[in-house]
Parts: structure tokens; sequence; C-alpha cells
């Protein structure tokens, strides 16, 4: 297993934050301006900045996340001691959260429903590209991970507030935003127009439950409605539900990083765009580079895999004795 310890590898971060190229105003962190690299195309992330203001703020959550990591190395070693039986399926609720200053920004029942349904195809993998995935990863695809999304409600509120930054104020109604409902048993969901460029970010497990879940953009919410292009397929939520169920970034968030999975090649960086097949790495061994899964940077059409180990992983989350083991087993 690619393994590095939490002192040391800058992949293992509270918040992942998703960002599109645009002219908006800069991420912030609890209120204060964070550098985030500009790349030529497509999504960036300010994970490390994010990860280092919330340690300095929080002095347990460096244990809780460590506690968690050991958890989960634990059930990969043994897959059948999760409580996710081979027959049975993770439920999870979803609230979706929809704040809006103006009528675009107010999505559609129909957009919601879109990417719940994009999450239950990507998940479940009966997404219609995942036969795209080239023979050299078929022998580790992921097939069904195990979870199906339920939407359970959705909650509306109008605000004067015409950008949100990822402070986490939207999760908040004392901030103008909407706590979250019952967040250790349902997957909560913000929509809102987010600043600087994010498309979205997540909570990891070890987190508050009072900010726990996942933000997306508006435009980039489900795959019909005000969605734009390249982020129109809804695989922005498919990316930061996989960071809610502990999964890193392919690349480790450092140059031949660790994303603590053994199955996953090891990258140089994150891809953007839609890199031609293949794509090789230049790190030890010089793997082919799994451009098209979930959790690299590639655009929507482009990523439509996750690995047989990064689904390990996630199942250990909600196992028994593990960070979300409050959603139930169908």
């Amino acid at each position: 297993m690619k393994r590095i310890s939490f002192y040391l590898l800058s992949g293992v971060m509270f918040f992942a934050s998703c960002t599109k190229v645009d002219n908006q105003k800069p991420a912030t962190i609890n209120g204060e301006a964070v550098a985030i690299a500009s790349p030529l195309q497509g999504r960036t992330c300010g994970s490390m900045e994010v990860l280092q203001a919330n340690l300095a703020a929080d002095p347990g959550l460096r244990k809780r996340m460590d506690d968690i990591e050991n958890f989960t190395s634990r059930i990969m070693a043994s897959p059948d001691a999760a409580r996710l039986l081979a027959d049975g399926t993770i439920e999870i609720p979803v609230v979706v959260n929809v704040l809006y200053s103006s009528a675009a920004e107010n999505i559609s029942d129909a957009q919601i429903n879109s990417q719940i349904t994009v999450l239950n195809a990507d998940f479940k993998a009966m997404n219609s590209d995942y036969g795209n995935t080239p023979t050299l990863f078929q022998s580790v695809l992921s097939g069904n991970v195990g979870v199906s999304f339920v939407l359970d409600k959705i909650i509306r509120k109008a605000t004067t507030k015409a950008s949100w930054r990822t402070d986490d104020a939207m999760k908040k109604s004392k901030r103008g935003g909407i706590d979250p409902t019952n967040p250790t048993t349902e997957l909560n969901l913000w929509s809102c127009n987010l600043s600087g460029g994010i498309l979205g970010y997540a909570q990891f497990p070890g987190g508050s439950t009072a900010t726990d879940g996942v933000v997306i953009d508006n435009n980039a919410f489900g795959n019909t409605g005000t969605v734009t292009a390249p982020y129109d397929k809804g695989r922005t939520a498919t990316h930061e539900v996989g960071h809610w169920m502990n999964l890193r970034h392919i690349w480790g968030d450092a140059n031949c990083g660790s994303d603590l999975v053994n199955d996953t090649p090891t990258h140089n960086a994150a891809n953007f765009g839609c890199p031609a097949y293949p794509h090789y790495s230049t790190c030890t061994g010089t793997p082919v580079e799994m451009t098209m899964n979930y959790m690299d940077y590639t655009d929507d059409a482009c990523m439509y895999m996750f690995s047989a180990g990064q689904k390990t992983r996630m199942q250990a989350v909600f196992a028994t004795g593990g960070p979300r083991a409050g959603f139930r087993v169908l």
C-alpha cells in the first residue's frame, strides 16, 4: 500500500476545494485570503492552505484524522471486517441546501435530481462512460462501491449574499446560511454561488458535525439546468463526495505523492482537461497515469472510474467503529 505519515502527507487535509479558473474574488479560509495556483486550464485546490488553517483552529483535528487513518488501514488490510456486506448497500440520505440571490441560483428540482442520478450511476459503476476505462486498468476497476444516494429533502433559502467563500458560512444559519440536517446520518450538500472560481469543497471524516458535508457551485451541480461546460456532468459532486468518504487526490497533493491506495499509479501532479492516453508519469517506474479517475482534476467528460482500492477505502468509513458508521445497511 502507498502509505506515508500524516505529518508528511500533503494530501491529508480537512477540506479539499476545487476551483474553476475565472476572475472572481480570491479564495479565502476563515476570512483570510489564500494563495491558490491558477492552472492554464481546469480545476485546482488550496488543500494544504486549508489544512493548515483548520489544524491551527482545531488542535484535536490532527489526532482524529490520524486515528481514522489507522482504522482505515486496518479495514483495508482485512476488507471482510467492514460492516458493508457483500450483498448489502449503504443508504445515504441526502439533504440539498440551496442558497440563492437570483432566480438562476435557485436551481430546479430537476437539476437537483440529476445530481442524485449522477452520484448513483458513478458510485454504482453504471455510468455510460465506465466502459471507456483502458484495458490496462480493467483489472483494478472498483465495480459497484455499494452506496445508494436517496434524496431526502430540499431546503431553500433566499439571501442577499451575492457569493460565498470557503469559510463555511453557507453551513451556518447565524451567518446567513443553512445549518446541516442530521449530519451523522445524512449527507448534506450545499448549492450556492462560490467565489474565487471555486467549484466545490468537501469535509473529510474527522471534522466537526456542525460543518460536515459537501459544497458545490450552483453552475456545477448536476448535469442539466444552470451547469456550464466543462463541469456539466455532475462529476464535481462525485469528486467531492469521494473526499467526504476519505479519498485523497490521486497525485497525493505532492510531486509523486501518495493517495494511500495501492492500486492507483503514482502521478507527478494533477491532470487537467482531457489528457491523451497513455499519459506517462516520470515517477519511479514511469507508470501510465490513471487520468480518468474521479480523484484527478480532469474535465467532467474525462473522469469516469474509481479503483478497487479506493472502493475499499470508501467502504471503511462505514464500517462498525468507522467515522460514518451512522449510515445504515439496506
